[in-house]
């Protein structure tokens, strides 16, 4: 039963997501909207050290963190010795060790030297110098040694990051020629570890639905999927894909990493009863690489109307900057990382003097390094008053505290994830009614150009930036008048895409009982409290 208490009930959803659900509004309103609709919803997430509890409830959705071990992982990032440098050390660990051990023994010694020419103890400083000299002449040989084993490790570490290295490739193409999309095992054996944290807990919920966010969690779902049909269910697996893996950034320490993922994903591409993402032009791209039968349906992560149990504790961005209703305010809502773009906000503020910028992020003021390096960036340009640096708020909230803003700003830099979609900032500020200077990224610089609600620049180019800003301050107006357009917002709001889900869902099960009863699952004997 939906939170409503009026909704008949559909059948269990559990969904996976490779996060701490905390900052992921797109599963957050996944999981409400499915409750509400009468869906038995489990969201399964990953417990970090950001989470302050490992279940809660999002509505009529539990939510249920698993604690991940990554030991294979680990050893990925600190692998063995190679033929390279066999004088290398096991790792960068032992290296920083061995390092560290040699120059505390050369205190050591040092202490011991001085000691003995302050204290005197009736022993000549000469003869105490010179009885030290073995004890010097080899620890000064060990620490040349450590240091040249301690660089071959450097040097290893750096010629195995090398994406264009003969050596690199050469066990990448080996392992794909050989296992194709099961090469992932060896090129990347660290995503097993989301397999041995997720499948117990998976297999005790005995779904109706498996829903499987993004790519990591694909592989799960399908296993979890075949040990359901094994044990006489009929468990269905919905793949939500967020993204194209093949137009990730690769990860500069592992050139086997992005290899490995897309491996991954086309293994388990074809297990899925049903795929949805977030763009035609994805769902496109999806069928034609992973060769779908249909095409996936699409789930804007369009913004969602607060709940009826929200609490009235709706904060000020204004307050929070300390600015008043005059003052221009630029927001950036989401992760700061360099491919965002939000270098370019900071280095314009000289050429836009009144301009102050709010930046919406996770973990601000904490351990978001991204983020404190803008503010110390503007400070060095001498306008650090002028940047504000401020916490998530809960996804129903992000619209309307966006709309204290004077402009909403997307400065995303050309990549191919980038071009595809209408991001969710996108949607946010669209609903917030902002002004929104986006760069010319594909699908976003077409959509605002199409519908006049914001002014587009090339990426990574301050003078353009600054001139599309200036643009849109001097006359918001014209600009807010895009949002009067019938038809534009309806399409972009959850409440439509939750609808789309629902008969996605609705659709795999087939009609269910006139009663709305459970159909009986055969080993389901897990009964779960509803209690808040």
């Amino acid at each position: 039963m939906g939170s409503n208490g009026a909704t008949s009930y559909r059948g269990r959803v559990v969904m996976l997501v490779d996060n701490g659900v905390h900052g992921d509004s797109r599963v957050q309103k996944a999981a409400r909207s499915a409750a509400d609709a009468g869906w038995e919803v489990f969201l399964l997430g990953i417990r970090n050290a950001r989470s302050d509890s490992d279940t809660w409830r999002i509505g009529d959705a539990e939510v249920r963190l698993l604690r991940v071990p990554k030991p294979l992982h680990r050893s990925l990032r600190d692998s063995s010795r190679s033929l390279r440098r066999p004088l290398a050390y096991a790792s960068t660990t032992k290296a920083a060790y061995r390092v560290q051990e040699i120059k505390a023994r050369q205190a050591d010694l040092y202490e011991r030297r001085v000691r003995g020419q302050v204290l005197g103890g009736g022993v000549p400083a000469v003869v105490g110098r010179t009885a030290q000299l073995p004890s010097r002449a080899a620890a000064t040989l060990l620490a040349r040694w450590v240091r040249f084993r301690s660089g071959e490790t450097r040097r290893l570490r750096q010629a195995q990051a090398d994406p264009a290295a003969f050596l690199n490739r050469l066990p990448i193409r080996a392992w794909q020629g050989l296992l194709g999309s099961r090469s992932w095992r060896q090129l990347d054996p660290g995503l097993w570890d989301f397999e041995l944290a997720f499948r117990s807990a998976i297999d005790g919920l005995n779904p109706d639905i498996i829903h499987a966010n993004d790519f990591r969690m694909l592989g799960v779902g399908a296993r979890a999927m075949m040990r359901a049909r094994a044990a006489g269910r009929k468990t269905k697996l919905v793949w939500d894909a967020h993204e194209f893996v093949g137009g990730i950034t690769g990860r500069a320490d592992n050139p086997r990493w992005l290899p490995a993922q897309i491996a991954y994903t086309d293994e388990y591409a074809a297990y899925p009863d049903a795929v949805v993402t977030v763009s035609e032009t994805l769902a496109e791209l999806l069928q034609e690489t992973h060769g779908l039968r249909e095409r996936p349906g699409v789930v804007l992560n369009a913004p969602m109307a607060p709940p009826a149990d929200a609490a009235d504790d709706m904060p000020d961005l204004r307050v929070l900057c300390g600015v008043d209703e005059r003052t221009p305010v630029l927001v950036y809502a989401g992760a700061v990382n360099p491919s965002r773009g939000c270098q370019i906000m900071v280095e314009a503020l000289p050429e836009l003097p009144e301009v102050h910028l709010a930046f919406v992020t996770m973990n601000p003021n904490g351990d978001n390094q991204l983020s404190e390096a803008l503010l110390e960036r503007a400070v060095e340009l001498g306008v650090g008053n002028r940047v504000h640096l401020l916490p998530y708020v809960k996804h129903w909230q992000v619209v309307p505290f966006l709309s204290a803003a004077d402009a909403g700003v997307i400065p995303i830099h050309h990549k191919p994830n980038h071009e595809l979609a209408l991001i969710t900032k996108f949607l946010e500020y669209s609903h917030a009614r902002l002004p929104i200077v986006v760069s010319d990224v594909k699908t976003m610089a077409q959509t605002a150009r199409a519908t006049g609600q914001g002014e587009v620049f090339r990426a990574e180019d301050v003078t353009d930036y600054v001139r599309a800003v200036r643009a849109v301050l001097a006359d918001p107006a014209r600009y807010r008048a895009a949002y009067e357009k019938p038809g534009l917002l309806e399409g972009w709001t959850w409440e439509a895409q939750a609808r789309a889900l629902d008969e996605v869902y609705r659709s795999l099960l087939g009609v269910l009982p006139a009663d709305g009863t459970r159909p009986q699952v055969p080993g389901d004997e897990l009964e779960l409290s509803r209690s808040a």
